[in-house]
């Protein structure tokens, strides 16, 4: 280790010798500042035969080199690919050739004027007439030695990662497709995208710990956003009918496959329907999602087949917990009953925990993991749904649904709350469990409960997990892999 720790020192070292020599000479690729670029590596190999023997402007990053006396071949990455690049000395002259062979690294950004031709191998690629150095790597790529494998060095330093991983490249292309699809669906559907604020005085729409912070002007503490829910509620009132947003929330949470602090949401809301018109948009966009981005309506993730074709499945959280843990909770008349059965199937509840916070617990232990394909699971505990209307006809369970794929919640949706005194009511109750400890609970928002007399009209709300969607279309095991920058403990420096 301590002889590769060497090497690379003098690599290093020979690179920063190079840059001076070059600035001494007058040379300085730091003094650039435009390129003129008129193709790119995907357009060129896609339109050859239009571009055959044209001359062509490229610029990017040089991954490799192939030197046979006065004549090279490199590879050069840019935004859309990587293409060949032949540079001979007697295109591009003694000096410029000089340069390149003695002064240029891999890593190097560089620029190419030429003519566009097929090797005798077959290869497209660019016969440079000219070449200049436009930015001087300092630092050895990954793949120079053993390649970018480390897990936690890819995370850190995602540049790299994009630099010498196609596939990472890959997935962050339609991580942006996802996000450009659901404009374009919820736009033609006559929604309105719009921005609502990040810090909030009362965090709300969830049960989360919020990060706090205090804004010294104001001398008021405040919180990031853990939800969008609430702000966009408020513009339903205002007489916006169809509005969504697009945009970071964060919880105060622990780190893992699943969960980063800072994470994207949809969230949508529409006037005059409720949560079976959620539940119809959900499928429609996640089906349309399915194939722009994948091709198909059968996205392979992790070896499991998930089917985005044929309807999705519904079973209400009662019918759920009935087939996968054998307890009908329906049948359970009390909350000191519920108790006992979960004392005896082994699901852990606080003293604070109601009967329907019951039937949850039991959902989550039993019946998550078993839901692989895309599942709408209906009518959660009201105890569990503080800003969700409950079913007349069983006000226990309220009008709302998550859908889970992979064992895995997507999305949330509900028949929204628009009476403001059981509104009211319902967030008591959160204080009451905040006071005995749950800190998750929400508070009681003043503002939002006098939108809410103003008038919301009969709504329905939903909210997806970009990231965790991006997973899936993506095929990549943590939400990690679809973040450009998650969340990371700082390295101990010595």
């Amino acid at each position: 280790m301590e002889n590769t720790n060497l090497e690379m020192n003098e690599l290093l070292r020979q690179r920063r010798e190079k840059l001076e020599q070059l600035q001494k000479e007058g040379k300085n690729p730091f003094d650039i500042t435009t390129f003129e670029v008129d193709r790119h590596s995907a357009e060129i190999v896609a339109d050859f035969a239009a571009l055959e023997g044209a001359r062509v402007r490229i610029a990017g990053r040089m991954m490799s080199r192939r030197t046979m006396g006065k004549a090279a071949f490199c590879d050069l990455q840019d935004g859309a690919g990587r293409i060949q690049v032949y540079i001979k000395r007697e295109n591009v002259g003694d000096e410029a050739y000089a340069d390149f062979d003695k002064k240029w690294d891999i890593g190097d950004i560089f620029g190419v004027a030429g003519v566009v031709f097929k090797t005798q191998k077959g290869e497209i690629s660019v016969k440079a007439e000219s070449v200049v150095l436009l930015t001087k790597s300092l630092q050895i790529l990954p793949e120079k030695y053993h390649g970018l494998t480390n897990v936690d060095m890819r995370y850190r330093r995602r540049y790299l990662d994009l630099i010498v991983n196609p596939e990472v490249r890959e997935a962050f292309i339609k991580r942006s497709a996802i996000i450009k699809g659901i404009r374009n669906f919820l736009d033609s559907r006559n929604f309105m995208e719009v921005e609502t604020p990040i810090l909030t005085s009362i965090p709300g729409g969830a049960s989360a710990r919020p990060f706090a912070t205090h804004h010294n002007a104001l001398h008021l503490d405040m919180s990031l956003r853990i939800a969008l829910e609430i702000p966009l509620k408020k513009l339903v009132v205002g007489g916006f009918e169809r509005v969504y947003e697009i945009g970071r929330c964060f919880r105060n949470e622990g780190i893992s496959t699943l969960h980063n602090p800072e994470f994207t949401m949809l969230e949508l809301y529409q006037a005059y329907t409720d949560f079976h018109g959620m539940m119809e948009l959900t499928e429609s966009l996640l089906r349309r999602l399915a194939v722009d981005v994948t091709g198909s309506g059968i996205v392979e993730y992790q070896g499991q087949r998930l089917d985005f074709e044929r309807p999705f499945a519904q079973i209400s959280m009662v019918e759920a917990v009935r087939k996968y843990a054998g307890v009908d909770f329906d049948a359970i008349d009390n909350l000191e009953e519920a108790r006992a059965i979960a004392r005896q199937k082994g699901v852990e509840f606080a003293e604070i925990h109601a009967k329907g916070d019951i039937l949850n617990l039991f959902f989550e232990k039993f019946a998550e993991e078993q839901l692989i394909q895309p599942t709408f699971v209906t009518d959660h505990p009201i105890e569990i749904s503080y800003l969700c209307k409950a079913h007349p006809d069983k006000p226990a369970y309220a009008q709302r649904f998550e859908l889970f794929i992979m064992g895995r919640e997507f999305a949330n949706a509900y028949s929204e709350l628009n009476d403001s005194i059981d509104q009211r009511l319902r967030f008591e109750r959160q204080e009451a469990l905040r006071a005995a400890g749950d800190d998750e609970a929400a508070r009681i928002d003043e503002e939002f409960i006098h939108a809410l007399e103003v008038g919301l009209p009969p709504s329905g709300g939903l909210g997806i997990g970009i990231d965790r969607l991006a997973m899936i279309l993506t095929d990549s095991p943590s939400i990690r892999d679809v973040l450009f920058f998650p969340a990371m403990k700082p390295k101990e420096t010595a």
